[in-house]
C-alpha cells in the first residue's frame, strides 16, 4: 500500500473544499446534513482510491452503510466531518480517511484543509503532523487536562444525561472545548493539543483513522465500557492519554450506570 501517494490524493481535494461553487446542502435530519461538496469530495476520493486498488471496498458516510467482514480491506471515509462548520466557514473540517484490512486498521489520515495539517499514522510505525512525530500529552490528573466534549447533536434523547455528565467533567478538568469535529478532537488528543475527548455514539467513519492516531501516538482509546472501540458500529468513545482515561471513565460510569 502506497501510503505517501494516499495521503497526496487526499489533500489534492482541497480546491473542492476551498472552492466549492454552486453549493447546496440538504438535511439528512435534526443538525444532520449534507452538502454538495460532500458528495463531490466522496466521489473523487472514490474514483481515485478505486483506480490504485480496485478490490478494497468503500465505507463510507454519503452512501449505503456496508458491514466489515475480516478477511476484507476497506477504506472507511468521512468526506467533511464537522459539516455545520464547513456550512458555517469555521474551518474547522477535516477529511477522514483510514484503511482497514486483515482485522485491524493499517492506517489513518485526516487532513484539514483550511489549516493545510495533515495528520497521519501507519500501523507500527507511529502517528505524525506532517513529518513531526505525534505524541500524546504526560498530564496525568483531571485538574491539568484539557478535554473535548461531543454533544452527540444526532442523539438528542440523550441531552439530559449528557449535561449533568459535561458539568461533572468542566468541575474536574482544566477546560473543557468542543470542535464540532470529531475526527479533529481525536487528532488533537494525538497531537497533544487535548488530553481527552468523550462523545456517544460517533460513526465508524467519525473515528477510524482519529483510533489509529491515538494508538500509535502513545494514547488510549476505548468505548464507555472500557473496550476496544469496534469500527464496525456505532461506538460511545473515550479517548485520552492514558493516564486519565481511567479517571474520564469513572465519571462516565457514574453519569451512564446503565452500558
Amino acid at each position: 500500500m502506497d501510503y505517501p501517494t494516499i495521503i497526496e490524493i487526499v489533500t489534492s481535494t482541497k480546491s473542492l473544499l476551498l472552492h466549492p461553487g454552486n453549493f447546496s446542502v440538504t438535511a439528512k435530519g435534526r443538525a444532520d446534513f449534507v452538502t454538495n461538496v460532500d458528495v463531490e469530495v466522496q466521489r473523487y476520493l472514490q474514483e481515485h482510491l478505486a483506480s490504485l486498488y480496485p478490490d478494497v471496498l468503500m465505507l463510507a458516510e454519503e452512501q449505503e452503510r456496508l458491514t466489515i467482514e475480516e478477511d476484507q480491506a476497506y477504506w472507511i471515509l468521512d468526506p467533511i466531518d464537522g459539516t455545520q462548520n464547513f456550512i458555517r466557514q469555521m474551518q474547522c473540517s477535516a477529511v477522514s480517511l483510514a484503511y482497514y484490512a486483515e482485522g485491524s486498521l493499517q492506517f489513518g489520515v485526516i487532513y484539514n484543509p483550511f489549516t493545510e495539517e495533515v495528520f497521519h499514522a501507519v500501523k507500527g510505525e507511529g502517528a505524525f503532523l506532517g513529518r513531526t512525530p505525534l505524541r500524546v500529552t504526560k498530564n496525568a490528573t483531571l485538574a491539568k487536562s484539557l478535554v473535548s466534549i461531543g454533544t452527540s447533536p444526532y442523539d438528542r434523547q440523550y441531552t439530559e444525561q449528557n449535561w449533568p455528565f459535561f458539568q461533572e467533567i468542566f468541575s474536574q478538568v482544566l477546560d473543557v472545548r468542543r470542535s464540532g469535529s470529531a475526527a479533529l478532537d481525536l487528532a488533537y488528543v494525538a497531537a497533544g493539543r487535548l488530553d481527552g475527548y468523550v462523545e456517544r455514539n460517533l460513526k465508524p467513519w467519525d473515528m477510524a483513522a482519529g483510533l489509529l492516531l491515538i494508538s500509535e501516538a502513545g494514547g488510549q482509546v476505548t468505548n464507555y465500557q472500557g473496550e476496544d472501540p469496534d469500527v464496525n458500529q456505532n461506538e460511545d468513545i473515550c479517548a485520552g492519554n492514558g493516564l486519565i482515561n481511567g479517571q474520564l471513565l469513572s465519571i462516565v460510569k457514574k453519569h451512564w450506570p446503565e452500558l
